[in-house]
């Protein structure tokens, strides 16, 4: 059967988290590139609710303003209170009021939960004509989760708490993941009745499958095929596990798409990366944000790319980028760092040791090492010698300049912007550039070499150097004897 559309999701963010011993909240720490909670609402969001509602309340204006930024189609609902789960949902009915269908509520620190999970609960909700359908799981370890209180038919009793569980009901293996499928209408009314004797003085939600039971309604149960999809992150143990097991599926994913990842266990992409087929990605390697990798590629060893785009064919080594671009077929590295702003050109290079900043570089031009281009237009069939410095910065002011088609720039030049350096011109190697060059000239700004003869010999006498050239001029008086 189709799967029915939620009438809403709620998603419970509201709490502090203090095990994370952060001062971040705990659902704005970022798994794969993605805070906690966005990946909670990626997947429910693509179930396509009426109403998408995330309860907030711990750090409320720098939860509040992260959902306001990134998911402007969620509506953030207040709990001034942190009351328990039942208050929560409390919260938002008394705000929203009552919701007719299916309310699906679940958590802001579940990141693993896939889609087809909770697609499989609504269905089976839907399917059973239940009141209430909780999502279950047969975990390894249970401690810290509510557990699944059967009767001998195997239908659900009731949910209890761990801290008001008795030894034999810890004992218990199948646990609560915390996520259910509520008919709404049902659930605005059995909210209003919750109960604070428990340990913990709080509304709890699990409380509302009693109630309903009670009630002669139907509560009916959904196992989640893999345990890890419903177990939270409570901690940083438990946030490094998360990450692990995400970052592997999307390996899977883009593997099984064509990419050849030679290493997955060194390997860390982050959920926004796209990556075209044939391409190879090397040990060692990071992709984050929206770094895109056309087909052909080759990346790494040893290369973090964040916000990157790589054309098809290029190659990039033992390289840190940030928000450049990459054409086609181009080099960079090993050892080189492209900061935002830069843009290489089909065929170009950037090589060893090189740094650029805020630069263009023209097709099949080439800095091939030692050399800082920061504000630069470089035009194509360009050579930059090795140890350029593109001199931008006078201390208040940052400035650019521009070496244009077929210009060769000679070794050690330093470029004083603004400065240009004509079509086709060169610059002598170890120049000092602050005036523009004319097409075709030579650019020549050094002293004359003087040099001073025995210098070493009257003022670094007794020294090895002054030894060797002693050496070295007796040989030279022996040889010009004979």
């Amino acid at each position: 059967m189709s799967v029915p559309r939620p009438a809403a999701v709620i998603v419970l963010a509201a709490g502090e988290g203090t095990r994370m011993k952060s001062q971040t909240p705990k659902v704005l720490h970022e798994l794969c590139g993605r805070a906690l909670v966005d990946h909670m609402l990626a997947s429910a969001r693509d179930l396509g609710p009426e109403q998408l509602i995330v309860v907030i309340g711990h750090a409320l204006e720098r939860v509040g303003g992260h959902l306001a930024a990134t998911s402007p189609d969620a509506r953030a609902v207040v709990q001034h209170e942190q009351r328990g789960t039942g208050h929560a949902v409390r919260t938002v009915l008394e705000e929203v009021g009552p919701i007719s269908g299916t309310v699906l509520v679940t958590y802001g620190d579940v990141p693993l939960l896939r889609t087809q999970t909770l697609a499989a609960l609504l269905e089976r909700h839907a399917a059973d004509g239940n009141a209430v359908t909780v999502l279950t799981a047969e975990v390894p370890d249970p401690t810290g989760y509510g557990r699944i209180i059967r009767d001998e038919a195997g239908a659900v009793l009731e949910i209890v708490e761990e801290k008001d569980a008795s030894a034999e009901q810890r004992a218990i293996k199948e646990m609560n993941s915390g996520i259910y499928a509520f008919d709404g209408l049902l659930l605005a009314d059995a909210v209003k009745r919750l109960s604070t004797a428990n340990a913990q003085g709080e509304e709890y939600l699990t409380d509302v499958l009693g109630i309903l039971r009670g009630d002669g309604h139907r509560v009916g149960v959904c196992v989640a095929g893999d345990h890890v999809e419903v177990e939270g992150v409570n901690d940083r143990v438990q946030l490094a596990a998360a990450r692990k097991v995400l970052n592997g599926r999307l390996l899977e994913e883009h593997m099984r798409g064509g990419v050849t990842i030679i290493d997955p266990g060194s390997t860390w992409i982050d959920v926004g990366v796209r990556i075209g087929p044939d391409a190879v990605v090397h040990p060692g390697t990071q992709l984050h944000g929206s770094t895109v990798i056309d087909s052909g590629a080759e990346i790494g060893p040893g290369t973090t790319l964040t916000d990157t785009r790589v054309g098809e064919g290029a190659i990039v080594r033992n390289a840190v980028c940030d928000s450049a671009e990459i054409g086609p077929e181009a080099s960079v590295g090993p050892y080189a760092y492209l900061r935002p702003g830069t843009v290489l050109g089909r065929k170009s290079k950037a090589g060893t040791f090189v740094e650029m900043k805020n630069s263009q570089v023209g097709e099949r031009s080439k800095v091939p090492h030692l050399s800082y281009a920061g504000d630069a237009t470089i035009g194509d069939d360009v050579n930059i010698g090795a140890a350029v410095v593109f001199v931008n910065y006078d201390g208040v002011d940052k400035h650019r300049s521009t070496v244009r088609d077929g210009a060769f720039v000679g070794c050690d030049t330093m470029l004083v912007a603004p400065v240009t350096v004509g079509a086709g011109a060169y610059t002598a190697a170890g120049s000092v550039i602050d005036a523009d060059v004319p097409p075709g000239a030579i650019g020549v700004a050094r002293a004359r070499q003087r040099n001073i003869e025995k210098w070493v010999l009257r003022r670094r006498a007794g020294t090895k150097s002054a030894a060797a050239a002693e050496r070295a001029l007796a040989e030279e008086q022996q040889e010009n004897k004979q």
